[in-house]
């Protein structure tokens, strides 16, 4: 028998990879009062469909109305003795086709798909053209004009290390503290697309976006690099840029300790291949 089709013990700790199209939910965190359904509910109901029984996760990372997931990382706690097989495969079998699980694998009782994470990386993608794409209206953020790669690296080179981000802090964010630490930050084109790619410890709300919306803001020539440094410097929310549309954002990866050994997740292919 392989191990894939072995019927793990209850109470198994189980973690696995999530993608999905945030455009059509309200988020990923699951908000009963809600008419629109959830990421969270979704992948819940599937797995519970699997149990037999309730089934609650954890996630990495709670993104919102619109943003996509690529990476996403879960973990839970298996209520039966289910192989990983019966899992995977279940789940996919009662997802929507939005929504996929592209692995599951269990782990010891110490992971934990937020708390353990060591890094996120978010990917923001721009699509530069005159006309507006009707493919990928869903799937980036779209501006007519061309952008200025190199100002906007110079200011995206300002936000590595540890430091205040409350100039790109939702006014909504319960946070105990603004402090985070961004490990890299680049912005590159791909084509006619524009690509933000930013990694931290962890991050704010909204913090990606707003601040994606302040690079494109650079970009566009409509403010300057020392007007970046300025605002965040300032930590005043109010006058950095608006921000950015929740279309082109994906929670592309999710770093944990190597004790954890799971698995490699490929890069693609997706619609937006070598883009993600």
């Amino acid at each position: 028998m392989r191990l894939s089709d072995q019927a793990l013990s209850r109470g198994q700790r189980l973690a696995a990879r999530i993608e999905y199209h945030g455009g059509h939910y309200h988020g990923w965190q699951a908000q009963p009062h809600l008419v629109v359904a959830t990421v969270q509910e979704e992948v819940e109901l599937a797995l519970s469909k699997v149990a037999g029984e309730a089934v609650r996760t954890i996630c990495a990372g709670r993104t919102d109305t619109g943003v996509h997931g690529f990476g996403q990382i879960i973990h839970f706690d298996a209520p039966v003795a289910r192989s990983v097989k019966a899992w995977s495969m279940g789940a996919n079998r009662y997802l929507p086709p939005d929504i996929r699980l592209h692995w599951v694998t269990p782990v010891s009782t110490d992971f934990h798909a937020r708390f353990s994470a060591l890094s996120r990386r978010y990917r923001y993608v721009v699509l530069t053209a005159s006309i507006r794409s009707a493919l990928l209206v869903d799937f980036v953020c779209w501006h007519r004009q061309t952008l200025d790669l190199d100002s906007m690296n110079v200011a995206a080179n300002m936000l590595l290390g540890e430091q205040d981000f409350s100039v790109f802090r939702a006014a909504g964010c319960q946070a105990k503290t603004p402090v985070r630490e961004v490990f890299n930050c680049v912005v590159e084109k791909i084509g006619d697309f524009v690509v933000i790619d930013i990694t931290a410890n962890a991050f704010l709300h909204h913090m990606v976006r707003n601040i994606a919306g302040s690079l494109l803001a650079v970009g566009a020539g409509k403010q300057t690099t020392e007007w970046f440094s300025e605002i965040l410097r300032g930590r005043d929310r109010t006058v950095a840029a608006e921000t950015a549309p929740a279309a082109g954002l994906y929670l592309v990866a999710v770093n944990y300790p190597e004790i954890f050994s799971l698995p490699v997740s490929p890069e693609g292919p997706t619609l937006l291949s070598g883009l993600l």
